[in-house]
């Protein structure tokens, strides 16, 4: 239905977090090499407790690869300083979702390059930094999804 790509993420506890979700959601999830674990790591199995057989989990060498393979796939990168709110998006399925690193987020030049139409933010409180990247994917996710009506679920 959909796909969640994290590039170069730092933390297993979150990307297990995030194969749970996409397990329960339907969505595949994209890992951008570089990964800051090893995918073997007890705190990825842990997080993502039983769904890792569950889920869709494609890894790849870069994020050049990634979107390769996605094709025509519309892409919004999911950035603390894009232009539009996550929830004033129409999105359709098959849409992807690209986040960055926990430590530092999208590259900058890489959201310069981006279309401004697709470059969405989350609203939080001023002064605040971010998100923790599994909620804010979770998030973006169950949006996208219940514009579809929440298709194929109970």
């Amino acid at each position: 239905m959909f796909h969640l790509i994290l590039l170069e993420p730092e933390i297993p506890q979150n990307t297990g977090n995030i194969i749970r979700l996409c397990a329960n959601s339907g969505a595949t999830l994209h890992l951008v090499h570089p990964l800051g674990f090893a995918t073997d790591d007890t705190g990825l199995r842990r997080a993502g407790l039983d769904y890792g057989d569950r889920a869709r989990v494609r890894e790849h060498g870069g994020l050049a690869a990634c979107l390769r393979e996605l094709g025509e796939t519309r892409v919004f990168a999911v950035e603390t300083a894009g232009g539009r709110r996550h929830s004033d998006v129409t999105y359709g399925a098959g849409d992807a979702f690209l986040f960055g690193r926990e430590s530092a987020g999208l590259p900058r030049d890489l959201v310069a390059a981006w279309p401004a139409d697709r470059v969405i933010r989350l609203p939080m409180m001023p002064g605040n930094r971010s998100l923790n990247l599994s909620n804010a994917v979770a998030v973006v996710i169950y949006e996208a999804w219940r514009q579809l009506g929440f298709g194929g679920s109970t």
